[in-house]
Order: C-alpha cells, then sequence, then structure tokens
C-alpha cells in the first residue's frame, strides 16, 4: 500500500511539472531569430538604416545577438567564424564601448538570450522545483497532524486493541453502583439474545459524569477490556477544526465506522468540547461546534438507526451540555461518578499497593480515613509518590512513614526546605498553627487534630491537619460555625500573645467569608434572612444563559447580609479568643514543642493539651467545647 501511495505522488508531481513547464514555455516562447552571415553583419554597420539597435557578441561561442535592445529578445543571428582575419575585423563593431555607428549599441557581455541553461531552467528545474516546495510545505505538514490533504474531514478515532494494557472491571473500585450499570451494558453486548428475549432494547447512550479523577476513563478502558466488541475512541476536541464542515464530516464518518459492526461502543470523552449548549454566547451564534453538535444529535437518534451502536461519553461538566443531548433515545443513562468514600479508598488503595512490595506496618484502612476527599487519581498519584519516596531513600520496600509522606506532599506541595524563615516570623507562626491546633480541639472533636508543623510546604509556611473521623456529606449550622471559629484560631492566638496580626492570616479570612456568605445567602442560616436564597444566581456567565437578567438583591437586603455575616464571624472570633484565653498555657507548650521539632502528630499534641489544662486546673468541662454560641 505505501509502494502504491509513492507511485501515486511521483505520478502526480510529473503531470503538475509538465503543466507548469508548458505554461513557463508558453511565457517564454517568441519567434525564432533570424540566422544570418557575418557580412550582413557588416554591412548593417555601414548601412545608414540598420536592422537592428543593439548588438551583443559572444566570443567564446562565436555568436553575435542583434535586437531592439539589450533587453529585449534578439531578432537576429549570427555566426562569428573561427577565422583570425575575419575576428581582426570585431574592433569595426565597437569593441570595448567604442561605437563604429551611432545607431547601434554594442557590447561584448555573454549573452543572456536563447541561453540553453536559460530554458532548462525555465522548462524543467524551476517548475519541479515549485511542486516539490508545495509538496513538503502543504502535503507534508497535514500528514505530520494526522491527516491528509484529502482525509482531513475522516474521524480521528483509535481502535482499542485488548492486548494493549488491557484494564477489567477488577481493576476499578469505589464505584460500585456505576460498575453495576455498566455490567449490565457489557453483558447486553456479550448476550443480546436474553434482553431481546423479554422486549428489553439495548441504551442508546451513557452519559459519565463526575469531578476530575473519579474514574470515567477508567470505567471506559474497563468496558473496553470486558466487551468482547469493537471499542471506537475519540476526544470531544477532536472534531473541532477551523475549517468549516469538517466537524459534522467527522461525525458521520465515524458512526459510518461504528455502522460496519454488529456491535460496537464508540467512547467519545470530553464530550462538553463539543456538546455545548447551543444559542450561547452573548449575541447568540450559529457556528462550526453547533453544526457538529447537529450531526452527533442527528446520528445518535435519527431516522437511520443505529441498532447495535452504543454511544459512551464522559464529562465533567454535565451543566452546559445542550438538553437535546441529554435526553432519552440518546443518553438513556446518566451514571454519577462521585469521589469514593472511605471503604471505597480502601478498596482503590488495595489495587495500587498489591503490585507493589510493602512493609507489614501498611494499613490500607489508615490510609482511607487519612485522605477524605481523595478521588482515584488522588490514590494513585498518593501510592506512586510513596514508592518514589521509598527509591529515593534506598528502600526495598514501601512503609507507612512513606506513604505518610506522601500524604502531605499530595495535600500541600513538596517541602520547601530552601525556605528559610526568620526568628520573629518563625515564632508568629509557630503562634499561628498552635492557635489553629487548639481551638480546633476544643471545638470540633469530631474532626481531630491529625498534624500540626511548621515546615513549610507548597505555598503554605505551615499547616495543621484535621481529619474527620468520617465521611461527611451534610453539614449542621454547629459544624460551620466551629468551621469558622478554628479557622479564625490563628489570628486570634496572634493577637493574644503577640499582639497583633500578621498576613499570614489572610487565606483563613477568606475561607470563613466564604463560609458565612454560604450560610447567609445560601443555607439558609440566618434568622433575619430566613430559608431564603439571595444574591447572583451562581450560574456560568460564559454560558450566555440569562445574562442580561439582573439577580442582584436589594440594598436594603445587601446591608442585612452583611451585618449577618459580620455578625457570625465576629461571634466566632470573639469564641475563639474566649479558648485561647482559658488554655493559655496550653497553647504557650504547643508553641515551644513546634519550635523545637516544628512537626507534631495528632496523638502527641493531645497528650501536651491534657497535661497542661491538668496543671492549670481545668476540669473536664472544658475538655471538649463542641458547643458553638448561635450567632444572634
Amino acid at each position: 500500500m505505501q509502494s502504491q501511495v509513492s507511485w501515486k505522488s511521483v505520478i502526480v508531481i510529473l503531470a503538475l511539472a509538465v503543466i507548469i513547464g508548458l505554461l513557463f514555455r508558453q511565457g517564454y516562447s517568441t519567434q525564432p531569430p533570424k540566422e544570418m552571415s557575418f557580412s550582413w553583419l557588416l554591412e548593417q554597420f555601414d548601412s545608414d538604416s540598420p536592422a537592428f539597435k543593439a548588438v551583443q557578441v559572444d566570443l567564446r561561442r562565436g555568436k553575435a545577438f542583434c535586437g531592439e535592445g539589450p533587453e529585449s529578445p534578439p531578432q537576429f543571428t549570427v555566426n562569428i567564424p573561427p577565422d583570425p582575419e575575419l575576428a581582426s575585423e570585431l574592433p569595426r563593431l565597437g569593441a570595448e564601448g567604442q561605437l563604429r555607428n551611432d545607431q547601434i549599441d554594442v557590447t561584448l557581455v555573454p549573452p543572456r538570450w536563447n541561453e540553453t541553461w536559460v530554458q532548462i531552467v525555465g522548462y524543467l528545474i524551476l517548475p519541479i522545483a515549485l511542486v516539490l516546495f508545495f509538496y513538503f510545505m502543504f502535503v507534508r505538514q497535514m500528514q505530520s497532524t494526522g491527516g491528509q490533504a484529502i482525509t482531513f474531514g475522516k474521524s480521528r478515532h483509535q481502535r482499542f486493541q485488548n492486548a494493549y494494557e488491557r484494564v477489567t472491571f477488577d481493576d476499578v473500585a469505589g464505584v460500585d453502583e456505576a460498575k453495576e450499570e455498566l455490567e449490565e451494558v457489557v453483558e447486553f453486548l456479550r448476550e443480546p439474545e436474553k434482553f431481546r428475549a423479554v422486549g428489553a432494547e439495548i441504551p442508546k447512550g451513557v452519559l459519565l459524569t463526575g469531578p476530575p479523577g473519579s474514574g470515567k476513563t477508567l470505567l471506559a478502558r474497563a468496558i473496553a477490556g470486558e466487551a468482547n466488541v469493537p471499542f471506537l475512541y475519540i476526544s470531544g476536541s477532536d472534531f473541532v477544526e477551523m475549517f468549516v464542515g469538517v466537524g459534522a464530516s467527522r461525525v458521520r464518518d465515524l458512526f459510518e465506522q461504528a455502522k460496519h459492526h454488529d456491535r460496537c461502543i464508540v467512547f467519545i470523552d470530553e464530550i462538553d468540547a463539543v456538546g455545548r449548549h447551543r444559542g450561547t454566547g452573548i449575541g447568540g451564534g450559529h457556528d462550526e461546534r453547533e453544526q457538529t453538535l447537529n450531526q452527533l444529535l442527528v446520528e445518535m437518534d435519527g431516522f437511520d438507526k443505529n441498532s447495535g451502536v452504543i454511544i459512551l461519553a464522559a464529562t465533567n461538566r454535565p451543566d452546559v451540555l445542550d438538553p437535546a443531548l441529554l435526553r432519552p433515545g440518546r443518553f438513556d443513562r446518566r451514571i454519577q461518578i462521585d469521589a469514593p468514600d472511605v471503604k471505597g479508598r480502601e478498596a482503590i488503595f488495595r489495587i495500587y499497593i498489591r503490585e507493589r512490595p510493602t512493609a507489614e506496618d501498611v494499613s490500607v484502612e489508615t490510609l482511607a480515613r487519612r485522605t477524605p476527599g481523595f478521588t482515584g487519581a488522588d490514590c494513585k498519584t498518593l501510592v506512586n509518590e510513596g514508592s518514589i519516596l521509598a527509591a529515593r531513600r534506598g528502600k526495598v520496600r514501601i512503609d507507612m512513614v512513606d506513604l505518610e509522606d506522601s500524604i502531605d506532599r499530595v495535600y500541600l506541595g513538596i517541602e520547601r526546605k530552601s525556605r528559610v524563615l526568620s526568628d520573629e516570623e518563625r515564632n508568629a507562626l509557630a503562634i499561628h498553627e498552635a492557635g489553629h491546633a487548639l481551638v480546633g480541639m476544643k471545638t470540633m472533636p469530631d474532626e481531630p487534630v491529625h498534624k500540626v508543623s511548621i515546615v513549610s510546604r507548597g505555598k503554605a509556611l505551615g499547616f495543621t491537619m484535621q481529619l474527620p473521623a468520617e465521611d461527611r456529606h451534610m453539614y449542621s449550622r454547629d459544624y460551620l460555625l466551629g468551621r469558622i471559629t478554628s479557622t479564625l484560631g490563628g489570628r486570634a492566638a496572634e493577637e493574644a500573645i503577640i499582639g497583633q496580626c500578621f498576613s499570614g492570616a489572610a487565606d483563613d479570612l477568606s475561607k470563613v467569608t466564604d463560609i458565612a456568605r454560604a450560610m447567609v445567602c445560601t443555607l439558609g442560616m440566618s434568622e433575619r434572612i430566613g430559608p431564603l436564597t439571595v444574591g447572583r444566581s451562581d450560574k456560568h456567565v460564559f454560558l450566555g444563559r440569562d445574562i442580561m437578567e439582573d439577580h442582584s438583591m436589594s440594598e436594603e437586603l445587601a446591608r442585612v447580609v452583611d451585618e449577618e455575616m459580620r455578625a457570625i464571624v465576629e461571634q466566632c472570633h470573639s469564641r475563639a479568643k474566649e479558648i485561647i484565653q482559658t488554655h493559655r498555657l496550653a497553647l504557650d507548650r504547643i508553641v515551644e514543642a513546634l519550635l523545637e521539632v516544628e512537626t507534631l502528630q495528632g496523638d502527641l499534641l493531645g497528650d501536651i493539651v491534657r497535661e497542661a489544662d491538668a496543671e492549670a486546673g481545668l476540669g473536664r468541662t472544658h475538655e471538649a467545647e463542641s458547643e458553638a454560641a448561635p450567632a444572634e
């Protein structure tokens, strides 16, 4: 096949060269000059009305070219005989700029007309060079980008090969409900008669939605590994092209390729790149992307039925998809894939460490409890970072210390050993983190402090890590107040000990403002506002929907919202300062320990606080101050 393509290219190049050569020849072709005798040339120099006005003499070739001017084509050619006697007559022609006849311009430069090499360049070499230039500059460039000039409208899908890195449902964990739904699709492809016997129809489309890293693409690869049917993969951005109509053409070609099989799965990753809501943007629009989406809608559910083709798509932005794409008949099933819970993370960790050498102290249960909110991709990165740390430290097995350090690395970033703080900054940082840890212990006992450190990681100068005992899906008002109070603990400690606050609390203030705004404007946790949602609707401006509608609140309501937010934050701030003053001895002990060892684990931190409270004479009533005073 490659040789046939090469011969076709050669034939095309030769044909184009001949055509261009003929055009050049036609441009150069003039009436051929007449050949005259040398005596005629001498007579013209003696004549008062010569037949030409310019002569160019080529002594090397023995020719004289006569014409109307130096730049005009020759009208006459004269052969100069190689005779010494005749050559002696040449000075009469005006050699070296001397003119015999004032009407004739004589030069002895080499001729520029009718040369053989000029004909070769003009008729053959130049056309071939032009053809080769355009061929290599355009055709080769389009081939390097994955398509040729004639085939750029073809689909750029890839066919998944099971023999290469095969993934099955056994390699997927933490998404049991999604696996059950997709296993049913695979079973339908394997045994369609079983379902058709009871009148069941195969789902035309399955849409996988969820946050990034939750395992949507991994599930699609598992389907490709389980189903013994052709699996065509393409990204949504592969349909987008600068040429009009290319996206729709690629959609048609993709489904045409899929129809060649009795049963087939087409997986479109990141479908939001081509399936966004139509008519969006300021002023609406009818662009190339909408043409591509229209063709996709017709192929998925039009007059031409694709009975054996299942469309599998994935996106983390289902809110921007066109409603026509989401209706039943196109995507019959929508499977939401959320971040795994503690049991799901435990199963994921088991998969990723089963083929790695691990020490006996490695506990997947502990890792799962200490990684709330982690997705499957985060768990994979954590285990891989632990493997890298173990190899860097010269170990042959991964132990729990490596995995613990990798948790900090994934959470906060790499350790910044090059960042050196002054003694004043280091002391203020220890006070700030000690305030977070102490207030967090007293206000949120359900989320114990796992670690507090003044070691710089990523953008953070220090950190206090609180891990929930179990995953939370709903948050009470008391919990949110406790979260605000613990976040303000660092600033309250700075004010209590140093007497002034530092800029390190800027991120804390941003977090508490967001929580307070959500409590007042979204969650209905304000008595003055009541169970209402106020403020601008949380819609994405780039969608163009309702961009001109006014969702803002009145000035009076905005003032009440600001007052409520301020009241909540000030109430929690006062609560944090009260805890700092009550447990001042415990705070001082935590600061001393941080300045000495830089990092304190949760168990050691709890021992320090209990000993300091006992020494200060505080009773058990102060052990857990989880009840935060409601904001009036």
